[in-house]
């Protein structure tokens, strides 16, 4: 028999137990007191263990862990070995409000380094449910592409500014620097005086860093920090800093393994109150005595200060910057991490770096490459934030449009704003030239193959709008890399503009071509054509001796020719393109089908012309022309096909340009496939109208813009429709 009081002292010893171990996993330890307040207070524990760090054990995903789990659900166990992180996990943070606008800074440099950035805020912007403002540190050429691309892609709830790192380069550049971001890679360390001073927090990417999380998540990591605490860090992923990877490896001063600088939160208002300029300043030149230079840029600075000053750190979760080096050790986060929120191409090889998973990391990068980017122009409901500058405008125009309108469709091409990807690959203009000359045309993915016949006819500056998806623009890529013509050109500058709508915007493609141009003199001219070999040349002696510069407005006519063979033995000179002109291998351009489209050019006359003559402007004329970078632009509206160059061939003769042909110019047509726009010009009746409707509407602008001097345009209207 029990005595009576025996259950009651089970049940209380049961519930004493229950306590205890609540208190031993739930912040009971006596280590693990709220914000290492008793760590702080004794001054230590393991070598490798951080003051302040976070101490409830409880993990993000509710779950509790033995002592020897990772901290923060995805570091390393902290340990004798050089660990930065504490096994005492935080409890997660609550996410910041739904219209918190999150700051980001990124400092950009160069074609390449731009295309990542593009990557990495689609990564951003396919998860994110805040507002962002990006600050961006750019070099000339970075902030070009970038302020373009932006200002084009009109994604809501997003703010840019741009900080010029030519200004801040002397603050850096009397740092040694091996890295091969150059004296780019040192810019982090001026952002807490370079933005804003009313700015108190940021997030600082690298270029090459992947998001598969929300930022608002990272953000919301600020709330762990202590009083004292300014940077957010993830440990570093490798024994670079234990200095053991090679005899005589000497690797700058670092706390335990150190930390990893692709991913941080930088508390501004305290790292300014701290004195951070003449901290991070004394501390590199102290050790710049007996360490030759940084070699990992300003990581290496980043972690001599913590070293020092081990209170300004709060180690963040390996999961917010998965490196992959090769000699990572990144391995020890994702076998524990429940979730991967950053990935981080830590590795000159980018995606060629050694690692038995970079298949599946890569897979998640290409995702982002090729992601249709204007799929993330989605608004933030119920953020009340500014629209991008034009997209009230735009949404007016387009909300005037009858969708019953049978031309509905070209009316809605014209209203497209399409991204606009200029100088998409590694470009170095020209030295400027008086009489230089730019050759401007637009291509997409099928005529991609006649890139490097061009090259090799031209062997002069280029401007070419390509029209991609965000998918073909990395074949392209692709196909300009392997092609040892194509990636021999540094004059050649290709802009993506992307795909968007059903109909090819031929004049819109054009414009971005001729607006990009930076020589005093484009040659206006289509992706199928080959100029003769020598046409560089001829033309830059045209344009001197017939003195175009200064007050007189002429567009040089280089007369066009095609053949409908394949396989076809390309003239070096007039005298052999007469050959075969008179042999039938050569026709005078379209003369089959649309002959007024130059027969203006009087070919008879310039078989036997020695000098250039001038001709007068006729109903349907549409010449391949030479004329000053600033002349009138293409006529957007004309999207398909049909009448696109003739609009743009009456605003020049409207301004008063003259016509004068070439007498040893040429240019020759190459057959091809027809494009979509053409078969369906020739069999859609319907879309021949709305060709002549935009026709029509032109007409009428040129009249309300010119008054009586446009009266011989509308009398060219009534003549008989036909194909250009």
């Amino acid at each position: 028999m029990l005595l009576r009081g025996r259950p009651r002292a089970l049940g209380a010893a049961a519930l004493l137990l229950l306590l205890l171990i609540g208190f031993f996993l739930f912040g009971g330890d006596p280590d693990c007191e709220l914000g290492g307040e008793r760590e702080a207070r004794r001054g230590g524990g393991d070598p490798g263990s951080v003051p302040g760090s976070p101490t409830p054990r409880v993990p993000p995903d509710g779950r509790p862990r033995s002592r020897g789990a990772a901290a923060f659900d995805g570091d390393p166990p902290a340990d004798p070995g050089g660990h930065n992180s504490s096994d005492c996990i935080p409890p997660p943070p609550l996410p910041p409000p739904k219209c918190e606008l999150l700051q980001v800074a990124i400092v950009c440099a160069g074609h390449n380094s731009s295309r990542d950035v593009i990557t990495l805020v689609k990564s951003l912007l396919f998860y994110r449910k805040n507002p962002l403002h990006l600050h961006l540190v750019t070099d000339a050429v970075a902030r070009n592409i970038l302020e373009t691309l932006f200002h084009t892609w009109m994604v809501p709830a997003v703010q840019i500014s741009f900080y010029d790192a030519d200004e801040l380069k002397p603050q850096v550049s009397w740092i040694p620097n091996k890295h091969y971001s150059g004296l780019y890679g040192l810019m982090k360390l001026v952002l807490p005086s370079a933005l804003p001073p009313d700015l108190a927090r940021v997030i600082v990417l690298d270029t090459d860093v992947t998001f598969a999380s929300n930022i608002a998540e990272l953000w919301a990591l600020f709330a762990h920090f202590s009083d004292k605490q300014a940077i957010g860090l993830v440990e570093n992923q490798s024994d670079w800093y234990l200095g053991n990877l090679w005899k005589n490896h000497r690797p700058w001063p670092a706390l335990g393994r150190g930390f990893n600088t692709g991913v941080i939160l930088l508390q501004l208002d305290r790292l300014r109150q701290a004195g951070w300029e003449q901290m991070w300043k004394l501390t590199a030149k102290r050790e710049l005595l007996t360490l030759p230079a940084t070699s990992l840029a300003d990581q290496d600075i980043f972690n001599a200060i913590i070293k020092e000053h081990p209170w300004l750190v709060q180690p963040l979760p390996c999961m917010w910057n998965v490196q992959l080096s090769d000699h990572t050790l990144a391995e020890r986060c994702y076998s524990e991490a429940s979730d991967l929120k950053v990935i981080h191409w830590n590795s000159p090889k980018k995606l060629h770096v050694k690692n038995k998973h970079v298949e599946s990391f890569r897979n998640l990068y290409l995702t982002f490459l090729e992601y249709n980017g204007n799929l993330l122009r989605r608004e933030l409901f119920g953020c009340p934030c500014p629209p991008p500058p034009g997209a009230e405008q735009l949404q007016q125009a387009l909300a005037q449009l009858e969708e019953q309108d049978a031309c509905f469709e070209f009316r809605q091409q014209q209203l497209a704003m399409h991204r606009v990807h200029i100088t998409f690959l590694p470009h170095k203009p020209p030295p400027p030239q008086p009489h230089d000359v730019t050759l401007v045309a637009q291509l997409s993915m099928e005529r991609l193959q006649m890139l490097e016949a061009l090259c090799r006819h031209w062997p002069g500056p280029m401007s070419l709008a390509l029209y991609l998806t965000d998918a073909e623009a990395q074949q392209f890529l692709r196909f300009v890399e392997t092609s040892a013509v194509l990636s021999a050109r540094q004059d050649v500058a290709y802009h993506v503009v992307y795909r968007e709508g059903s109909l090819y915007p031929i004049n819109q493609l054009r414009n971005v071509a001729l607006a990009q141009a930076l020589t005093p003199y484009v040659f206006l001219s289509d992706i199928d054509f080959l100029p003769a070999y020598s046409l560089y040349s001829s033309l830059r002696a045209s344009i001197e001796q017939l003195e175009l510069g200064g007050k007189r407005k002429a567009a040089l006519v280089v007369p066009a020719f095609e053949t409908l063979h394949y396989r076809f033995s390309f003239p070096s000179s007039k005298a052999e393109l007469l050959t075969l002109l008179d042999a039938g291998s050569l026709y005078t351009f379209r003369y089959h089908e649309w002959p007024q489209g130059h027969a203006p050019t009087d070919y008879a006359r310039w078989r036997e012309a020695q000098a250039p003559y001038r001709v007068q402007w006729a109903a349907d004329y549409e010449p391949y022309v030479v004329v000053p970078r600033d002349c009138p632009r293409y006529d957007p509206r004309f999207v398909g096909f049909g009448w696109n160059k003739v609009a743009h061939i009456i605003e020049l003769d409207a301004q008063e340009y003259e016509l004068l042909v070439l007498p040893e110019a040429f240019t020759i047509h190459l057959p091809h496939a027809p494009s979509l726009d053409i078969i369906r010009f020739r069999s859609n009746p319907t879309y021949r109208d709305c060709v002549q409707a935009l026709k029509d509407d032109f007409h009428q602008d040129l009249s309300r813009h010119y008054g009586a001097a446009a009266l011989k345009y509308l009398t060219a209207l009534q003549q008989p429709r036909g194909p250009v």
